[in-house]
C-alpha cells in the first residue's frame, strides 16, 4: 500500500507508520519539500491541527521536531476540524498545513494529512516525492536556521467566524432546535459555538473527549446516539459529524438518516436552480448510489464519478471547474466555501435551506429513491492479497454475470484500513444479497 493511502498516512498508533520516529522523519521530509529556498525565515511556516486522540500529543511533538529541524516555523492550532487546517494554511500564508487525525477510525488509530499552501490536499506526485525523501533522508537546517514553534490560541475562533459567513447575511437559525453530535472529536467546541452564535437552540452530544472515546458509539458512523437525542429532545434536526468533522450525516425529527448522496442531490438541485452549479455537474465517487445518478439525469444534470476518496473528488472538481462534489459517506465538498470536505459547513447549508424554504428536515432530505445497495467489508491480514486468489476472481466473474443489465458490482481495497469492500446495487433484493454473500464468502475463505 505504501506510506500514503487515500487520505494521508494512517495506521495504528505507535506501530508501523504511526510511530514518533516515523512522524519525525515525515515532518522533516515534508518540511524540506515545502520550504521555499532563498526567502527569510519568517516565510517558512506550517500550521498543525489535530483531533482529540491521546496519541495526537506524541505525533504533534514528533512532527514539530521534524519540521523545525528543516527550518520550518510551526504554528500549533490544537484541536480543530480538518477543514480548518486547509482554511488556515491558506489564510495564514503557510507553506504547509498538517492535520493529525484518523478521521472516523477508532481511537487507537491515527493519521497525518497534508495540505499545500493553497489549502488543498497534496497530489499523488507530491506524496510520492515526500515518501522518497523519508526513505532517503533529508538535509537538515544549519543551527542558526532551526525553526521555532508556538501555540496559536485563536485558530478555532478564526474557523468559527468563517463558518458563520457561509450562510446568507442576515439569516439566523432562531426557532430551530438542533442536535449536534461531534463524535468526541475535533469539532467538539467549534460546532456548538457556530450553531449557538447563529441563534439555534443547541443540544450538544459527543462533546466530552477524553483521548479514548473519539467516534465511540457516536458521530456520523454511529448515528443511533444522535437519533436518540433528536427524539428525546424533540429537536427539528440532527447533525452528526465524524472525528475530524470533514464528513456529516443529517437526521430528521424522527431520527431518520440522510447520507451524503441525498445531501448532494439537494444541494445540486438548489444550486442549479440558482445557476450556481458550475458545468451542471456533481462530482461523486463510484460508491454513490445509482438512484442519485438517475435523479440527476432527470434534472438535466450530470454525475462525474471518481475513485473513492475525497481527494480524488476534489482533483476532478478542480480539473473540470466544478464546485460541488462529495461522497456517500458524508464528505461534502463545496469549493465556494472550503478546500476539502467540511461537515459543519455542509450542515449549515442544510439548515439554511430549512430556514429559506420553511420545510422540515424530512421534506428536504429524501430527493430520490435509492436503488437497493449492500456493502460488506472483509478484513484481511497485512501482506495478504485475497483479490489475487483464483477462487475470488471466479466468484467476482460469476457475480458480474448475474448482475449484467440488472445492477452493478464494485470490489475495492480500502485505502485507510485492511479491508476489502464488496458493494453491489440491484433492484432485485434477493439477487443483491446472493451476489454480495457469494463474493464476500469467497474472500473470507481466501483470507
Amino acid at each position: 500500500m505504501g506510506l500514503f493511502g487515500t487520505d494521508g498516512v494512517r495506521g495504528r498508533a505507535n506501530q508501523g507508520n504511526m510511530t514518533a520516529e516515523m512522524a519525525l522523519r515525515l515532518g522533516a521530509a515534508a518540511g524540506r519539500y515545502f520550504r521555499r529556498e532563498g526567502t527569510g525565515m519568517a516565510a517558512h511556516r506550517v500550521v498543525i491541527g489535530k483531533d482529540t486522540r491521546q496519541s495526537g500529543y506524541m505525533l504533534e511533538n514528533a512532527l514539530t521536531a521534524g519540521l523545525t529541524s528543516t527550518g520550518m516555523n510551526v504554528l500549533l492550532l490544537g484541536p480543530v476540524p480538518t477543514p480548518a487546517v486547509g482554511l488556515l494554511a491558506r489564510s495564514m500564508r503557510a507553506d504547509l498545513g498538517v492535520m493529525i487525525s484518523a478521521s472516523h477510525n477508532p481511537a487507537d488509530d491515527n493519521g497525518i494529512k497534508f495540505f499545500g499552501p493553497d489549502g488543498f490536499k497534496l497530489s499523488d506526485e507530491a506524496e510520492a516525492e515526500i515518501s522518497r525523501m523519508v526513505d532517503a533522508g533529508v538535509h537538515l537546517a544549519d543551527a542558526p536556521n532551526i525553526g521555532r514553534a508556538k501555540r496559536i490560541d485563536d485558530g478555532r475562533g478564526r474557523y468559527v467566524e468563517y463558518a458563520k459567513t457561509t450562510i446568507p447575511t442576515g439569516m439566523t437559525l432562531e426557532g430551530l432546535k438542533v442536535v449536534i453530535d461531534c463524535a468526541n472529536g475535533a469539532a467538539y467546541r467549534a460546532a456548538p459555538d457556530v450553531l449557538a452564535e447563529l441563534g439555534a437552540t443547541v443540544i450538544p452530544v459527543g462533546v466530552n473527549p477524553n483521548g479514548r472515546n473519539i467516534n465511540l458509539d457516536c458521530g456520523s458512523t454511529h448515528t443511533d446516539t444522535c437519533a436518540q437525542a433528536v427524539v428525546a429532545h424533540g429537536a427539528d434536526v440532527g447533525i452528526a459529524l465524524d472525528g475530524d468533522a470533514d464528513r456529516v450525516m443529517i437526521l430528521d425529527a424522527q431520527g431518520q438518516l440522510a447520507d451524503g448522496d441525498q445531501l448532494m442531490a439537494l444541494f445540486a438541485t438548489r444550486w442549479a436552480g440558482e445557476n450556481r452549479l458550475r458545468g451542471g455537474t456533481l462530482v461523486a465517487t463510484v460508491m454513490s448510489n445509482l438512484g442519485l445518478e438517475r435523479y440527476l439525469q432527470r434534472q438535466g444534470l450530470a454525475l462525474h464519478r471518481t475513485k473513492v476518496g475525497d481527494r480524488y473528488v476534489v482533483e476532478a472538481m478542480r480539473a473540470g471547474g466544478f464546485n460541488l462534489g462529495g461522497e456517500q459517506s458524508g464528505h461534502i465538498v463545496m469549493t465556494d466555501y472550503a478546500t476539502t470536505g467540511d461537515g459543519l459547513i455542509a450542515g449549515l447549508q442544510f439548515l439554511a435551506e430549512m430556514v429559506r424554504t420553511g420545510k422540515s428536515a424530512a421534506d428536504l432530505m429524501q430527493s430520490f429513491e435509492r436503488v437497493p445497495q449492500r456493502l460488506d467489508n472483509v478484513r484481511y491480514a497485512a501482506g495478504a492479497r485475497p483479490l489475487d486468489a483464483a477462487s475470488v476472481k471466479a466468484a467476482i466473474a460469476e457475480a458480474e454475470g448475474q448482475l449484467a443489465g440488472k445492477g452493478r458490482l464494485l470490489i475495492r481495497a480500502s485505502g485507510t484500513e485492511p479491508l476489502i469492500r464488496v458493494m453491489a446495487e440491484c433492484e432485485d433484493p434477493e439477487l443483491l444479497d446472493r451476489v454480495v454473500e457469494d463474493v464476500a464468502s469467497a474472500l473470507r475463505d481466501a483470507v
